[in-house]
């Protein structure tokens, strides 16, 4: 006799779609790609980094096709994934997010204020500026924002990918 447990369905590879605000947001591709990726991660996260090799291969295998949204999601768990998401939205102020975002993924066990602030002036960032971003409110509540509009999407772990909207689950 077969247990009930054999029949439960695997769950879907995509999920239904659902509203996720991009404007404003670091992306890299063309901006009028026809397929959106929306990544939620944290920089402190190791499946995150490994994601973010697969994500850059499909970029780079449809680079006129395709573009990635990056979303801020640092969790409790990681003690320096909110200090290193807000140094990532401070950096996207001068036009810096993804220098800075290569380069935390590149030394994520090493997120400390000391090193953060090395690879920013290394990614040449104005350091005085991104310093007085990297403090303020207004990060803060961007990061919060961020997160927000993950758990109203539905995320529930990094990294957390959705194709046009829809969340996926593989």
């Amino acid at each position: 006799d077969a247990s009930p447990m054999m029949h439960r369905a695997a769950p879907k590879l995509l999920e239904a779609a659902v509203a996720i605000p991009v404007d404003g947001a670091p992306f890299t591709g063309p901006k009028n790609a026809r397929v959106t990726l929306v990544e939620f991660s944290d920089f402190q996260c190791p499946y995150c980094a490994v994601a973010m090799v697969k994500l850059n291969a499909v970029l780079k295998a449809y680079p006129n096709d395709v573009k990635l949204v990056f979303k801020q999601f640092p969790l409790d768990i990681h003690s320096q994934a909110a200090l290193a998401a807000a140094a990532a939205l401070a950096a996207h102020r001068q036009g810096k997010f993804w220098p800075l975002h290569d380069a935390m993924f590149a030394d994520r066990t090493h997120l400390y204020r000391k090193t953060i602030l090395a690879m920013a002036g290394a990614a040449g960032l104005d350091t005085k500026r991104f310093e007085q971003d990297w403090d303020s409110a207004a990060i803060k509540q961007a990061v919060a924002r961020e997160q927000a509009e993950g758990d109203k999407a539905g995320v529930d772990a990094t990294p957390t990918v959705f194709i046009d909207g829809q969340k996926y689950n593989g």
